[in-house]
């Protein structure tokens, strides 16, 4: 299991509709959340360098604690967050040096449970709307600073539960005034938006049918009014941005949701897979009682399954009273829920005033990086740096897993700029290549550390957050 996320930085902003839209303005450089404007991934007037590594291009190279977070731009501050010495805390750096202007810890008395390696409980991407910074940390809620670290307010919550202990995922998001947080868990799931200004809550809907789920939501404005977009297991929703009514919802997504949906020419994409029965293969309860239950008792308890690895991560989404053991019931009603999921890449259209899957594609989807819209084309990356590439109207493809970038895993989100689009491999390799119909490596980059954040891109600059390391490349102004 895997995911990862991104988030902004300073000085005023010329207005709150600015965030979310397709084509925001700014009034400083800004890369405001995951995956910038609205978690689409794109600047649309920065040019980037094509070429750069650690002896070219390279404006600096900072130390920073682990965590995975992706980096959020406001101006001349770039926010993360991190865990140090076993402490959370929101880092803010001068965007163009790299020096720490200030560090706040978090006021976690108990960390979230997360996976050592692919996880963090510092990996929600900070978002700020210039006139503040908005983290949230499963471990104790959704806080806000000023931008020189005074904190302002703190929504307490009890530290998040999720399939498997992976740890959280999702990022807030902030649009006219409000602070957004989807918060799927293992039980008592939930969205919900708060005052940025003051921290009181405006609504909050309940989400018992969402499991776990690390996506980012994304504003959607059609017909007069602004909506909520959330995906998560087997289903994506809508919810009204002043009510937090519900509104519509579409079938079909897979079991467990780690991308986030984007927005281009009037409709919505969603692209995801995750395993589901088929792949998880799960055998009938009766054979695993026969062969694990060692005290005979006719449950499954954790011990018994140890070492299937499979079956020993999704315990605790099996065990649904939570009394540490499986029974047939449990086991049998979790097996029909994960065979309804469908892995999937769509666009949903609301012309008619309720939505429409115009057209899906079922090759080439990605687990953990979020599709790209870009210049009317859809694309997705997945592991083993594989590449495909659809006209977002029809859904034609141009071209299908194509081997572009290097081979392993990612957990990065593609972003674009000037005609091209960077992708990182979780082992620190970037791929740049051309936007279009045909895919061109244009130039490659090794960072030499672990990535499993998404780069910012703010004033012609990229930068990268690898496990110790923050990168800025960019031509030096003269």
């Amino acid at each position: 299991m895997s995911k990862t996320f991104s988030y902004m930085g300073a000085t005023s902003f010329f207005c709150l509709a600015f965030c979310l839209s397709t084509s925001p303005v700014f009034a400083a450089p800004a890369w405001p959340q995951f995956r910038g404007p609205n978690g689409a991934g794109v600047a649309e007037k920065d040019k980037p360098p094509a070429v750069f590594g650690p002896t070219t291009n390279m404006l600096f190279q900072v130390s920073v604690p682990p965590g995975a977070s992706s980096p959020s731009i406001w101006g001349n501050r770039l926010f993360l967050t991190a865990l140090e010495g076993g402490k959370l805390e929101t880092i803010c750096l001068d965007r163009r040096d790299g020096k720490v202007l200030w560090k706040k810890l978090a006021p976690a008395e108990k960390l979230e449970a997360f996976h050592p390696t692919e996880g963090s409980p510092a990996a929600s991407t900070p978002a700020t709307d210039g006139n503040r910074v908005y983290v949230y940390f499963g471990s104790c809620g959704l806080l806000a600073y000023d931008l020189n670290g005074k904190e302002l307010w703190h929504v307490p919550m009890p530290p998040a539960t999720h399939v498997g202990d992976f740890g959280t995922g999702t990022s807030p998001i902030i649009y006219r005034g409000a602070v957004v947080l989807n918060r799927d868990m293992l039980a008592g799931s939930s969205i919900m938006a708060v005052n940025a200004k003051t921290g009181k809550l405006l609504w909050k809907q309940e989400r018992p049918q969402a499991l776990s789920s690390y996506s980012t939501p994304v504003i959607w404005q059609h017909d007069g009014k602004a909506e909520v977009v959330v995906a998560s297991s087997q289903r994506m929703q809508a919810y009204d941005l002043k009510t937090g009514q519900g509104s519509w919802q579409v079938q079909g997504l897979p079991n467990a949701t780690c991308t986030t949906p984007v927005l281009g020419d009037g409709l919505l994409f969603f692209a995801g897979w995750s395993p589901g029965a088929k792949e998880t293969r799960m055998p009938s309860f009766s054979d695993l009682v026969e062969k694990a239950d060692r005290n005979k008792d006719g449950a499954l308890q954790k011990p018994e399954i140890a070492d299937n690895q499979m079956l020993a991560l999704l315990f605790t989404l099996f065990d649904m009273n939570g009394d540490g053991k499986i029974v047939q019931e449990e086991w049998d009603t979790r097996s029909k829920t994960m065979s309804q999921g469908d892995n999937a890449l769509m666009a949903v259209d609301m012309k008619a005033g309720a939505p429409k899957v115009l057209w899906k594609q079922t090759r080439g989807l990605p687990y953990v990086p979020s599709p790209l819209f870009y210049k009317g084309l859809l694309y997705i990356v997945k592991d083993g740096g594989m590449a495909s590439c659809f006209d977002a109207k029809t859904g034609k493809p141009h071209y299908e897993q194509e081997r572009i970038g290097s081979t392993g895993t990612y957990y990065s989100s593609p972003v674009a700029a000037d005609g091209r689009i960077y992708i990182v491999s979780a082992t620190g390799k970037v791929t740049i290549f051309s936007a279009g119909e045909k895919a061109e490596v244009l130039g490659k980059a090794d960072l030499g550390e672990r990535c499993i954040t998404t780069p910012a891109i703010a004033e012609n600059a990229l930068y990268f957050r690898t496990s110790g390391h923050l990168w800025a490349f960019g031509k030096e102004k003269k």
